[in-house]
């Protein structure tokens, strides 16, 4: 599944044409590399997302799309931030 889809589908960004802008934007990383919206998302792929200055990152547990919306959130699992507060 492309990467705009998953984050679609996956309801991290509201709808496709947003992550297309977002992922030409340059604010779209796969395992610590830059994506274009073409990217063929994988199971255990860590994606992050930049909003604003707050990354989200998520680790791929499936790329089945859900039966609805209320478990589409079962598609990752949301990394806490690694970097130590100082």
């Amino acid at each position: 599944m492309r990467i705009d889809k998953f984050l679609k589908v996956s309801r991290l960004i509201k709808r496709r044409t947003v992550a297309n802008e977002v992922a030409d934007a340059g604010r779209i990383m796969v395992n610590n590399r830059l994506v274009k919206a073409s990217y063929q998302v994988k199971e255990g792929d860590v994606i992050e997302v930049t909003f604003g200055q707050k990354p989200v990152r998520v680790k791929v547990t499936s790329i089945t799309p859900p039966a609805g919306k209320d478990v589409a959130r079962e598609m990752y699992v949301v990394l806490e931030d690694e970097t130590p507060v100082q």
